[in-house]
């Protein structure tokens, strides 16, 4: 079994209890259109073309025999100046587990573990599920849409220790308007999550006019329950990732964030932050 990762990030700290390694799963469902990982939206490797480094001498336009390089039109292998880099490559299971298993014991002792984001870890769920087995004995998390079959869901939870789950936008209309998708399935996941048992967090990302709106986040703490919950300052650096995949960022007039007073918010979830 394998399946296509396009980053591996050592003790991350924002991704779950305790000092984390991070695997980015490539291939995703949704077009949030505020998106900080465009690189992982879809799931073949991708060219990553800094810009400002390239000098046009050429090399990269030389035939070469990479395979990795063949659905590319150019080698990233051969650029001196570090213009050209590749974001996906294809790992066998035994080999991506025997990796992130050496962390285990440093890991373990840090309160730490391995978390599955992406992309969408559920996109690949059968390589993040045999992934996850393979990772007992470590503290193993995902950071989820929450978009997948309930199967697929189920099959991922049941190897799961903690979910970090996304919860943007309760409105199914506006869901589907910035994300691509309605949020059905993500809140039928999110029902099976809630009564799971499991330890998770809601995430909600502020987005300025769009996710954190008063309307909205009423409506996601409705939903969340007894659930706790999180909300996340909007990455303002993320259009800089567009342009290294040669694309537009899909939300050029986003405002910048304005402090909103969410004390209401946070006063209603204080018990579960």
């Amino acid at each position: 079994m394998t399946g296509t990762i396009f980053d591996i990030k050592e003790f991350s700290v924002h991704d779950g209890p305790g000092p984390r390694v991070t695997v980015f799963f490539k291939g995703c469902p949704l077009r949030c259109q505020w998106c900080h990982n465009p690189e992982g939206l879809l799931p073949a490797p991708q060219l990553l073309w800094k810009r400002t480094l390239c000098t046009g001498c050429g090399a990269c336009r030389v035939p070469c025999g990479h395979l990795e390089c063949q659905p590319l039109g150019r080698c990233c292998h051969r650029c001196i100046h570090g213009a050209l880099s590749l974001s996906g490559r294809t790992w066998e299971l035994d080999a991506l587990a025997a990796r992130l298993l050496g962390y285990g014991g440093m890991l373990r002792s840090m309160g730490g573990g391995v978390t599955l984001s992406g992309g969408e870890p559920l996109y690949q769920w059968e390589f993040a599920a045999a992934l996850l087995e393979r990772l007992r004995g470590v503290h193993r998390a995902i950071q989820t849409s929450g978009f997948a079959e309930a199967d697929a869901f189920r099959a991922v939870l049941a190897e799961t220790d903690y979910v970090m789950m996304d919860v943007k936008l309760a409105d199914p209309a506006q869901h589907r308007r910035y994300t691509g998708v309605d949020n059905a399935q993500i809140l039928r996941n999110l029902r099976i999550l809630q009564e799971s048992g499991t330890p998770h967090l809601l995430r909600t990302p502020l987005i300025p006019g769009i996710t954190d709106t008063e309307e909205n986040l009423r409506a996601v703490a409705a939903l969340a329950g007894e659930s706790p919950v999180e909300l996340l300052e909007y990455n303002r650096f993320a259009p800089a990732k567009y342009g290294l995949l040669e694309q537009e960022f899909p939300l050029p007039d986003l405002p910048a964030p304005n402090p909103v007073d969410l004390g209401w918010f946070r006063d209603a979830t204080l018990s579960k932050l």
